[in-house]
């Protein structure tokens, strides 16, 4: 979604990323278009059976309404699954850390430096996904970098 947002509200820069319209088509339709990952099924599956809770907490902008909840429910198979928890983005604030700790995780699972920084200030254990290697979001993060573990293989 990140490149199509790119290609229609900002060629060349980043600037689509604080747009309302992009956001709301984002959070509204453009996912159905995403490849799930693998090892996120395998995850998911593993989680369902210890009858653990499951929440997704991304630092995408929130909007009025979304439909990525019902998307994640219907894709992973989720019984009453948690509303999906939008943090937004705030320069030189990691806006997860708050939610981490409110619904106490005792596991946090990110692809980026900062899910796994948001991880580790709230006390808890840090798994990093790595990312696909086409991913257009820039700079690639550094896994391994700060003592996380790294799921092998988990770029698929």
């Amino acid at each position: 979604g990140y490149y199509y947002g790119q290609q229609k509200y900002s060629p060349g820069n980043k600037a689509f990323a604080i747009l309302e319209e992009f956001w709301n088509e984002m959070n509204n339709g453009l996912d159905q278009f995403s490849l799930p990952k693998e090892c996120a099924r395998k995850l998911i599956e593993l989680h369902k059976k210890r009858g653990d809770s499951i929440y997704f907490i991304t630092a995408r902008t929130k909007t009025e309404i979304e439909s990525v909840t019902e998307l994640l429910e219907k894709t992973f198979d989720l019984e009453n699954p948690n509303k999906v928890i939008f943090t937004g983005f705030k320069l030189g604030e990691n806006l997860k850390i708050k939610p981490i700790k409110e619904n106490k995780l005792q596991i946090f699972y990110g692809d980026a430096d900062s899910d796994i920084e948001a991880a580790f200030e709230a006390g808890i254990r840090a798994i990093r996904i790595m990312r696909a290697v086409n991913s257009t979001s820039k700079p690639m993060p550094h896994n391994g970098s700060f003592g996380e573990e790294v799921l092998v293989n988990s770029e698929y």
